[in-house]
């Protein structure tokens, strides 16, 4: 199929530009290196030669990864981390009392948030692929990732999961390629420089900082007019927030969907596995059949957006199909983690609603007798604001442990906890129990737990842990 009848494949060339780092020969220091982006954007960094430290709370595998590769490591924030930095990078949940960012600002250094620092990365790439949306942004930017590396374009990557292909949540390269997730929290992705955007839903979510849905809606509309008029804007048909933005666009676009939509999947079919097959068409033309090894409908659209975005690229359908098919799902996107006296254990980083509904639609396709799911809530904030969202989420789970709320950048302030949302998902019938450590909940789940069963724990906090003991 020539895809390119349909768009007009007029690039403009960026001039290679790392403005925010030149002259700097001292080292750029990270606070809150271990994060999955920090880590990636340091990996980036030690990559191109520059030197690199960073600050975190907590040892893990990517900060050593980073120590071994030349990076000096500082585990806790004290102002001489930073000493001998000609740049300092924050994420957004760094408080400004910080003492490594305070002595920057005390001593002349410039510091910079991660959105903008990546946004600096970015101009120095013509083929900029920014992947937004509430849900789904992992899966698909891992799905494009393996398309683009099948098409051998040898693309710089930043994944907001762990993608065995690359060996983990990052892949540096000199190419005039940029794949990324756009996280819209705290509006950080309007400091990006997308070539191609990619919406693949708005829904309510980041309510700490968003006044309402309308907001989080004209920021989506922002970061569709960051894309230049020979850019591709790329979203749901089936998200009417999205449409709203698609019939505004001025650059080229793409509707994608299972209904309607410029690209279109149709004839679909699930396996024993919950892997679905399906046609693709484009403007009601025919382009190939795909059959994913990664379960559930969601999966159907995760791969249509990987799809247009790889149509965008002029990227040609051998290589859509064969990276689309070896793509076996990031960690903690509903990841088998092992199977222990028949139990299957499975592991989901679903922490929205409609995230959740997914995992859980997933999981009933797949072979089972009963679905046991452990769910940990992820802030306060999220758990308070969509409350009734969460009231409807799991009426797929046989049944539900609920874990203490985990708190991430929050407090508690005593405002909501997991035992309201216990009562108020018993008081819908949804057959739930609250247990408040994971050797609790480890304990109950073997006494409950039988041959063909699927233990799947959620959240995107440290819940994963749960599985894993219960293997061990």
């Amino acid at each position: 199929m020539e895809f390119h009848k349909f768009f007009k494949f007029n690039r403009r060339v960026i001039i290679l530009s790392f403005d925010i780092l030149n002259n700097i020969d001292k080292k750029i220091h990270f606070i809150g290196i271990g994060g999955i982006s920090m880590s990636g954007l340091a990996e980036i960094l030690l990559y191109r030669g520059y030197k690199v430290s960073g600050s975190d709370k907590n040892k893990s595998h990517l900060t050593e990864k980073l120590k071994a590769m030349g990076a000096e490591i500082y585990y806790g924030h004290k102002a001489e981390n930073a000493q001998d930095a000609g740049l300092i990078v924050y994420t957004a949940a760094v408080r400004q009392d910080n003492p490594e960012l305070v002595y920057g600002k005390e001593n002349g250094i410039k510091t910079i948030d991660r959105a903008e620092f990546l946004g600096e990365l970015m101009k120095g790439h013509k083929y900029n692929v920014a992947i937004s949306g509430t849900h789904g942004k992992t899966t698909t930017t891992s799905m494009l990732s393996m398309i683009v590396l099948e098409a051998k374009k040898d693309p710089t990557i930043l994944v907001g999961g762990e993608l065995d292909a690359i060996g983990g949540n990052v892949r540096a390269a000199n190419s005039e390629y940029f794949i990324t997730e756009a996280c819209e929290y705290k509006a950080s992705f309007l400091k990006f420089f997308p070539y191609i955007g990619v919406i693949l839903n708005i829904e309510e979510d980041h309510l700490d900082f968003y006044k309402d849905i309308t907001d989080i809606e004209n920021t989506f509309m922002k970061f569709s007019k960051l894309i230049p008029d020979d850019g591709y804007l790329i979203g749901s048909f089936e998200d009417k927030r999205f449409m709203k933005i698609y019939n505004q666009a001025k650059c080229n676009k793409l509707s994608f969907g299972i209904s309607g939509g410029d690209l279109k999947a149709a004839d679909i079919s699930y396996n024993d596995k919950g892997c679905p097959s399906f046609s693709v068409s484009l403007k009601g033309n025919y382009l190939f059949n795909i059959k994913l090894n990664v379960p559930g409908e969601h999966n159907v659209k995760n791969a249509l957006a990987a799809i247009g975005a790889s149509i965008s690229l002029n990227i040609d359908s051998k290589s859509i199909i064969k990276g689309l098919e070896s793509f076996g799902g990031a960690h903690r996107r509903f990841e088998i983690k092992g199977v222990k006296n028949g139990v299957t254990v499975v592991d989901e980083y679903a922490h929205h609603p409609t995230e959740i509904k997914a995992a859980l639609s997933a999981a009933k396709k797949y072979p089972h007798k009963k679905i046991i799911a452990v769910f940990q809530p992820h802030t306060y904030s999220r758990t308070k604001t969509l409350f009734k969202e969460f009231l409807d989420a799991f009426y797929d789970a046989d049944c539900l442990i609920l874990a203490d709320i985990y708190a991430a950048r929050e407090i508690d302030n005593g405002e909501i906890s997991s035992d309201d949302l216990g009562d108020g998902l018993r008081a819908k019938g949804v057959n739930c129990v609250n247990l408040h450590s994971f050797p609790e909940i480890v304990n109950y789940a073997e006494k409950i737990l039988e041959d063909g069963d699927i233990f799947i724990t959620i959240g995107a906090g440290d819940v994963y842990e749960i599985g894993e003991m219960y293997l061990k």
